[in-house]
């Protein structure tokens, strides 16, 4: 089952990596419930919609960025999964550990990411 939440994470890792809406849709459907909720300290996205538009704001933010998993770890459908944010150059421009919950098909219900947040001014 390891393996299944591992290929299930990295779908949704690359819907992240994706420049369009629908690439980002055709992932989902491979790794999350519809009703899933994303939680990082920035936002709560509940469902596909609110979560691709997140994706695509994070890709004006960071263009090219992406995630880069370095270790993961399932149980229980449960797993948590240490990354790097890159650039679009491969740079790394950050670091964290996501969280994750699987419904009884393997899919993604929940997601929550840890990382430093920027400081203002």
């Amino acid at each position: 089952m390891n393996a299944q939440f591992q290929s299930t994470w990295e779908n949704y890792a690359s819907a992240w990596k994706v420049d369009t809406k629908e690439e980002k849709l055709a992932l989902f459907h491979q790794s999350l419930a519809p009703e899933c909720t994303y939680r990082d300290p920035l936002i709560v996205a509940e469902g596909w919609d609110a979560l691709a538009m997140h994706m695509l704001e994070f890709h004006n933010m960071i263009p090219g960025g992406h995630f880069v998993t370095r270790e993961f770890k399932a149980h229980n459908s449960r797993s948590i999964a240490e990354w790097d944010m890159c650039a679009g150059d491969g740079s790394i421009v950050g670091i964290g550990i996501s969280y994750g919950e699987y419904n009884s098909k393997g899919l993604l219900v929940s997601m929550t990411g840890f990382f430093e947040t920027p400081t203002s001014g």
